[in-house]
């Protein structure tokens, strides 16, 4: 692919327009108020008057207080018994009174409008509520009223109201000691039953249900004027009209210049991805890496679909989000210089449609670019709770300077600070499904391939058991390659994993190859060079086979075909050009495989041949160790290995220098340790 030309076909711009649908489809329908503002900052627009009509929002600090005020009040739930009046009733009729019978006639009337005002419980928690400015409820034929304490009787205020009612009747008698005597004071028991259960639920009910609004601001009111400093007052206004111009006066114009909108920035959200793909990996483009490019796609929707739907469902959810774990799924599989820009963008429609959004933004980028780097050393099991603690300790910072920011001197948002708790630790929960995208992706991801160098695994225990000689060649690759690796800041683990696969095959025939050779004997003694070429090349094929057989990436199997190109096996086709051979059959001197694409390719062939040519030198000083490393990556370069590969000559040249020191500290000159001069045997050992 040339890099100065954009890429083309339908597999790049199909799944574009496909996300672009979506995103129009998925934007909201209504206006954004486009008005940023911040307590203790100058109004910089000018002068806003309402519109329209307005309630205006208490704060969480005044429905928190208000919330206390109204748990701290309780109110007494009782109902009504007619069953106990109609019961002293009764009785009060067949008391005998002795010589004051005269009044019995009277005595039913005084006792009703005692229970009619009603009597209450003497109990404690009644007790505590009857001050003189409270009121009770009183449930009457499925009715409840507010009836003040002062219009009830507790049983011994009943019983003074009742002498006091006889006393009037009849003067010259002791009412107290008639109604103790004649059982009229058992009579009065209270008719108010305390209701426990309806008075916590009324009461929890009263909590629950305090007025979101304090008052409404009528239309052509002025709000806050053009350089007017923003005060808590008016910030309070500007909240409550935009709460109101978001949910009901939204957008009033044409509704074909709200779908241009949403298209036009939806439009430069994916013109955005696009351009930061092909600027930081073109290759992803290309048909061979055509899943890597749908999983990019993929993630940048999910974060578009979190963002879009927390925010209509509720807002203050988007703070329990873990936004982090695109940055993560992203690192899995993709270099650094990708991730980070795709991550960013992904978090565009977070800032752009979302209340809060640019704290919302730099609280997750900051919390990202954290997780990415954290990562790299606690990812594996309980390790992975380091990260995710990490991150909260990153929101929070983010957040706490957010408020303060704000002038908050007080924090009472725990809600908010729970949220983000159990959205980071939702991390651990949520990174697993990795797996489950590289099976969908047929990708491989960090994390396999750091598995894949687990030199107890099944492939490489064969290939160190019956070919230890290349099992070590492989070893000194791997480290080689490493080094390399990070200099130019390829993908580490990718190189390590095939150059400790790329040599699998000579598991198959490993005595055909002189490192496995521990005999002394000649495997190829008695082969014509056309046959030893044909054994010589047969172990990518068979590197192949054994991939297959374990079931090794495609990444890997990459490694196999790529780590001799189409070079030539040199030593066989010297030796068939001396013995008189004819160069028309030069064909079957040379590899089968394919030239490297990726600069990670490039490594591991480079270190392949240099790890082996490195051994033949007589002497390593770094003139020679120098001559070797540019006479093996000219040789490449004059026979069109890296024609395909996406790798520049900073980077080739930045390798070279890598190898040069490499070799030079594995071949550095050993001291000489002096023999020790043996004493006289006559002598004694202090002489």
């Amino acid at each position: 692919m040339d890099k100065t030309n954009l890429p083309h076909g339908w597999k790049v711009y199909a799944p574009l327009l496909v996300l672009l649908a979506i995103f129009v489809l998925l934007m909201p329908r209504s206006g954004k108020f486009n008005y940023d503002y911040k307590k203790g900052m100058p109004w910089m627009y000018e002068t806003l008057v309402a519109q329209f009509d307005f309630p205006v929002l208490k704060t969480s600090e005044q429905l928190q207080i208000e919330k206390e005020q109204a748990s701290a009040n309780v109110i007494p739930y009782y109902r009504y018994s007619e069953n106990i009046v109609n019961d002293a009733l009764s009785a009060l009729r067949a008391t005998s009174l002795g010589k004051y019978d005269s009044l019995k006639p009277e005595l039913p009337r005084i006792m009703s409008a005692i229970y009619e005002k009603g009597i209450v419980e003497n109990i404690s928690a009644s007790e505590a509520a009857l001050d003189a400015d409270n009121v009770i409820f009183v449930q009457r034929a499925k009715r409840a009223a507010e009836v003040p304490v002062t219009e009830v009787y507790t049983a011994e205020s009943a019983k003074q109201r009742f002498a006091q009612e006889v006393s009037m009747l009849d003067g010259t008698c002791n009412a107290d000691s008639l109604c103790r005597y004649s059982g009229i004071y058992d009579l009065l028991i209270p008719n108010l039953i305390f209701d426990r259960q309806t008075t916590d639920l009324v009461h929890e009910e009263s909590v629950n249900y305090v007025s979101p609004t304090s008052g409404v601001v009528n239309s052509g009111q002025l709000i806050v004027a053009k350089g007017e400093m923003i005060t808590s007052e008016i910030e309070q206004l500007l909240d409550s009209y935009k709460a109101e111009y978001e949910s009901s006066f939204g957008y009033s114009g044409p509704r074909v210049l709200l779908w241009i909108g949403n298209t036009l920035i939806a439009l430069a959200l994916v013109v955005i991805l696009f351009l930061s793909i092909y600027y930081t990996n073109w290759t992803i483009f290309s048909p061979g890496a055509f899943n890597k490019y749908l999983y990019l796609l993929l993630i940048f929707l999910i974060s578009f679909l979190m963002a879009i739907f927390v925010e209509k469902a509720d807002p203050s959810f988007l703070y329990l989000v873990p936004f982090v774990l695109i940055a993560l799924y992203l690192r899995a599989f993709f270099k650094k210089r990708v991730v980070l820009p795709v991550y960013i963008i992904s978090l565009l429609p977070l800032l752009v449609f979302s209340h809060n959004g640019l704290e919302l933004f730099v609280m997750n980028l900051v919390a990202g670019v954290v997780a990415i780097y954290v990562f790299m050393f606690f990812n594996k099991g309980w390790q992975q709770f380091v990260t995710a603690l990490c991150v909260f300790v990153s929101l929070l910072t983010v957040y706490m300077g957010f408020r303060f920011i704000d002038g908050i001197k007080g924090f009472n948002d725990y809600t908010t600070v729970f949220f983000m708790f159990l959205g980071s630790f939702l991390i651990v929960a949520g990174y697993p499904l990795v797996y489950l995208f590289e099976k969908i992706f047929m990708l491989v991801s960090s994390s396999r391939l750091v598995d894949l160098c687990d030199t107890n695994s099944k492939p490489l225990l064969e290939l160190a058991h019956k070919a230890p000689g290349t099992f070590q060649h492989c070893l000194q690759v791997m480290n080689m390659a490493d080094a390399a690796a990070k200099a130019i800041d390829a993908d580490v683990p990718l190189v390590r994993a095939g150059a400790l696969y790329h040599d699998i095959g000579k598991t198959v025939n490993p005595q055909c190859f002189i490192e496995n050779d521990s005999t002394g004997t000649n495997y190829h003694q008695g082969l014509s060079p056309q046959e030893s070429a044909k054994e010589i090349i047969k172990h990518v094929p068979d590197g192949l086979a054994l991939a297959d057989k374990y079931k090794l990436p495609e990444e890997i199997k990459q490694f196999i075909v790529t780590h001799h190109g189409t070079t030539c096996t040199a030593y066989f086709y010297n030796k068939y050009l001396n013995a008189g051979g004819d160069p028309a059959n030069a064909d079957d001197f040379y590899y089968k495989g394919t030239k490297p694409k990726t600069p990670e390719q490039v490594i591991v062939m480079l270190c392949d041949t240099l790890e082996a040519a490195s051994r033949t030198l007589k002497d390593y000083t770094p003139k020679s160790i120098s001559d070797l490393v540019e006479g093996v990556v000219r040789s490449k370069m004059e026979a069109g290995q890296f024609e395909n590969a996406d790798i520049t000559m900073k980077d080739l040249n930045t390798i070279k220098e890598v190898m040069k020191d490499y070799i030079q500290q594995i071949h550095h000159a050993r001291v000489v340790y002096p023999k020790r001069n043996l004493p006289d045997r006559h002598s004694r050992p202090d002489a």
